[in-house]
């Protein structure tokens, strides 16, 4: 039985710290990406970037170039090329992936100094371009709609397409996205240095946001909570979120000057690579301090949110097909009546939504090394929503060796966290599933209440 009672919150967790991508890791991406390439007959793919769209390109290359566009050119044949603007040649000192640069003025800052510059045409010429096979173009999209199936449609800027074609035969053009994030993309699938590395961003995502619910009080500003939220500066997968209110005045996505009062709905984000965290709750001690209408929300809203997030931790597993775990919650949680529209879960990585593998008839099996957030949006006329979202990987028992023997550390954090969740929040949680942060799914509704949140009765110790 789920309830709303008293409980611990989790314990703070110490000597979380950034862990670098090794040597032997990008190694095997980069063999990872030319075995596929050559598996689906590319002899060259074209990698789109910007700060916005370069997690593919950031994938090879362990970096991204910030304000500034580029692109990653590979051969089959194991040749390089980066093609960079004025304030990244500069990078190409510090790549992970050896290659030769080319220099395009044109994807630097507007009015940069360009007046030498050769055409992009005769910047991305013949020589780039290797056409004994397919030429696939990377941008960050899988075009998997009914209708737009057709592999000849990109996402890469229409100017950088239109110059290629110039030098590559249309018919060999194709979008080769789905090698990087498709049913059987090379991201898919994390070695255990990869998990340590994004576990980073969702440990963080985690404390910093455990940290913000305690500073909920009426009087604070979203400033004030946004500035908590966001720790140690590291750069954000997502715009921070901090709403009190209605959100969305005036077209603004960010936190304001706007303070807390009795009553408001509020809601938290959070996310760095490799992880986020949401809530979704009152400014309230309970539903005294709420209007009438809403009374009901622990029943209506709440509890079942939960049961759904219950349900996927104790019984997403690997071998599992996408379709089922979909499924899973279009029966614990029927869309129809609930509203959520969004895949019930999808990858994580260095964005914060890489692809997702869950979707109604989704024949993807899930495997060892998947890193997941456990995403469900409910959304029911007339009722303010809920959230506790956050981040998990799927493990085996290999998989977890590897973690335990190379991060100790990293190993102990999830032992503890299996704990809490097991043993305070009273889920059984699966035992492929090692959890990403320790927030993940605590769960306050009413945040002026510090000491309650959501359980289930029967399996608490």
């Amino acid at each position: 039985m789920i309830q709303y009672s008293e409980i611990p919150s989790p314990k703070s967790e110490a000597g979380i710290h950034p862990i670098a991508l090794t040597d032997q890791t990008m190694k095997q991406r980069y063999e990872k990406i030319l075995s596929k390439m050559k598996t689906e007959g590319y002899s060259t793919l074209v990698i789109y970037e910007d700060l916005e769209h370069g997690s593919n390109f950031e994938y090879l290359t362990g970096f991204l170039t910030r304000f500034e566009e580029a692109l990653l050119i590979l051969h089959d044949d194991g040749n390089v090329f980066y093609v960079l603007g004025n304030e990244n040649l500069k990078l190409s000192a510090h790549t992970r992936l050896e290659g030769e640069v080319v220099h395009c003025p044109y994807f630097s800052l507007p009015n940069q100094p360009m007046n030498d510059a050769v055409s992009m045409e005769e910047i991305l010429d013949e020589s780039l371009f290797k056409q004994d096979g397919k030429v696939g173009l990377v941008g960050w999209k899988l075009f998997t709609g009914s209708a737009d199936r057709a592999s000849k449609q990109f996402d890469v800027p229409y100017y950088i397409v239109e110059t290629i074609k110039k030098s590559v035969d249309s018919k060999k053009l194709e979008n080769a996205t789905a090698l990087f994030i498709g049913d059987e993309g090379a991201r898919t699938v994390n070695n255990s240095n990869e998990i340590a590395h994004y576990e980073f961003g969702a440990a963080l995502a985690s404390a910093q946001m455990l940290k913000t619910l305690e500073m909920v009080e009426v009087g604070k500003t979203e400033m004030e909570l946004g500035q908590q939220l966001n720790g140690f500066g590291q750069p954000n997968s997502v715009v921070t979120i901090a709403a009190t209110g209605e959100r969305f005045e005036q077209a603004n996505l960010y936190p304001a000057y706007k303070k807390v009062a009795l009553g408001d709905k509020i809601s938290l984000t959070v996310g760095y690579k490799g992880g986020l965290q949401s809530r979704s709750a009152f400014a309230a001690k309970g539903p005294a301090d709420l209007p009438d209408e809403y009374q009901d929300y622990l029943d209506k809203v709440v509890f079942p949110y939960f049961n759904a997030i219950t349900t996927w931790l104790e019984t997403v597993h690997i071998g599992m097909q996408g379709k089922e775990v979909y499924e899973l919650i279009e029966t614990e949680l029927p869309k129809e009546q609930y509203g959520w529209h969004l895949n019930p879960g999808h990858y994580v990585a260095d964005e914060e939504w890489m692809a997702s593998p869950i979707y109604s008839n989704s024949e993807v099996v899930l495997k060892s090394g998947m890193m997941f957030q456990v995403d469900i949006i409910p959304s029911i006329p007339k009722m303010p929503g809920t959230s506790a979202e956050g981040g998990i990987v799927l493990a085996d028992a290999p998989l977890k060796e590897d973690i335990k023997r190379d991060y100790p550390e990293l190993w102990s954090r999830m032992q503890e966290r299996r704990r809490y969740v097991t043993e305070v929040l009273g889920i059984e949680l699966h035992e492929d599933i090692l959890m990403l942060g320790n927030a993940t799914p605590y769960l306050r509704p009413f945040l002026l209440e510090k000491a309650k949140a959501v359980n289930i009765l029967k399996k608490l110790k």
